[in-house]
């Protein structure tokens, strides 16, 4: 069994930070692509940034770029998510991803985290 389990979540005023964390655990041998997506209430999941295991960044778009890091470390199976400049507009569930996880056993998973809710608001 391998969970993502994602921390960091909480409320923030808008221009403040927040850095969220999502750990891996249970028996992997391998993590490709980690990822983060956000969910807004009645809407489709989105793609926030993503990062390989070679460390290449994909980020979803101009609004977050900038002001959102992705970073990894690959020894803790580990991906993070600083988010700099919150805006009302972050205000989500945020949800960490991996749609391709080796397992020892040598099957290939997608998992996804349970979800951090992230709240920006005076």
């Amino acid at each position: 069994q391998v969970q993502l389990v994602e921390s960091g979540g909480g409320l923030v005023q808008p221009g403040g930070s927040l850095r969220l964390s999502c750990a891996a655990s249970g028996a992997t041998l391998n993590i490709y692509t980690m990822g983060w997506y956000r969910q807004y209430p009645g809407k489709a999941r989105e793609l926030v940034a993503r990062i390989t295991s070679g460390g290449s960044t994909n980020y979803a778009d101009s609004v977050v770029t900038g002001r959102f890091t992705i970073s990894r470390d690959n020894a803790k199976n580990t991906t993070y998510l600083q988010m700099n400049s919150l805006k009302p507009e972050d205000t989500a569930v945020y949800y960490c991803y991996a749609p391709t996880v080796v397992t020892t056993q040598n099957k290939y998973l997608a998992v996804w985290g349970q979800g951090t809710l992230v709240t920006v608001s005076s």
